[in-house]
């Protein structure tokens, strides 16, 4: 047993990241390899954006390899679910819920042999839930001072080895985490239906700066112009038209998709929404009922 401070750290860290081998895995694609989390015995989880456009994997876990099929992606909250073709087993291990800026964190990614390899971030930023510009909510916001590459959907874990969430990049490699919370939250309309409902008007949108003339009445000096709108969808059955300029949801300020995308939550399909928007020089109020955003393909 080492009596050096360092040295005890660094054996601590070791020991911590050899614990990660049950539940970290390496995603073989066929052109580069990527890391993934055994969320359940059978199912991984890893970082949606990371994945090429196939269905079928390799899951490697300390050398043992197990045929994978696509189960489900969602590009809004960046996760993305694989069926195993045979169950590996490991437990996670117990979830921190709330981990605080300036904790330190041991990003776990794995090898080519789904051996884990590890580095050390810190938690730079801490926040609310919040909605991505894709139209996913996040439980909270947590910012690592860390850039990611291989290890990109990964586990992140706490130094009492707790695990915070899934790995993923921003702007600029900056490291996120998706939590846990969130993960668990997606996964079951991930493996039922191989997507995350979410709410849809079916247009076509551009930020646009309201006439000056028209800003005082508009509340507003930005909007979402309607560009383009789907044949049969809820905003053309509500009478909405192309060079409209949607300003609120529902009292939401749209001057950014993001705005868009909190009214555009899965539990408002179906229900009701208050455009306020500009035509021809007018102030207007549509009101449209939310659809449920269509499969691809």
């Amino acid at each position: 047993m080492p009596t050096d401070p360092l040295e005890q750290l660094s054996e601590a860290l070791a020991e911590r990241l050899a614990a990660a081998s049950p539940f970290v895995v390496a995603i073989r694609t066929g052109r580069r390899d990527y890391s993934g989390i055994l969320w359940r015995d059978d199912v991984v989880v890893t970082s949606e954006q990371i994945l090429p456009d196939t269905s079928d994997f390799t899951i490697l876990r300390a050398g043992t390899n197990v045929a994978a099929r696509l189960a489900g992606r969602d590009g809004g909250t960046n996760v993305a679910a694989l069926r195993l073709s045979q169950g590996l087993g490991g437990l996670l291990p117990p979830v921190e819920a709330s981990p605080r800026a300036g904790s330190l964190a041991l990003i776990v990614g794995a090898d080519s042999n789904g051996a884990p390899t590890g580095r050390l971030g810190m938690v730079h930023a801490t926040g609310p839930a919040w909605n991505s510009e894709a139209g996913g909510r996040i439980d909270s916001l947590l910012r690592l001072d860390s850039r990611l590459a291989a290890d990109e959907g990964g586990p992140v874990l706490t130094l009492g080895n707790k695990l915070i969430g899934m790995s993923t990049a921003g702007p600029r490699r900056r490291a996120l985490v998706i939590p846990a919370a969130t993960i668990d939250r997606v996964l079951g309309p991930l493996l039922s239906e191989g997507r995350v409902p979410r709410g849809w008007l079916g247009v076509g949108l551009q930020h646009v700066a309201v006439p000056e003339r028209m800003r005082d009445a508009a509340g507003r000096d930005a909007g979402m112009m309607v560009v383009g709108l789907a044949s049969g969808s809820p905003a053309e059955q509500a009478g909405v038209l192309p060079g409209d300029i949607i300003l609120e949801v529902d009292g939401r300020q749209t001057g950014r998709a993001r705005g868009l995308a909190t009214s555009l939550l899965p539990d408002r399909i179906g229900q009701p929404a208050t455009l306020k928007l500009i035509r021809a020089g007018e102030v207007r109020m549509v009101t449209v009922t939310i659809g449920a955003r269509p499969a691809k393909g």
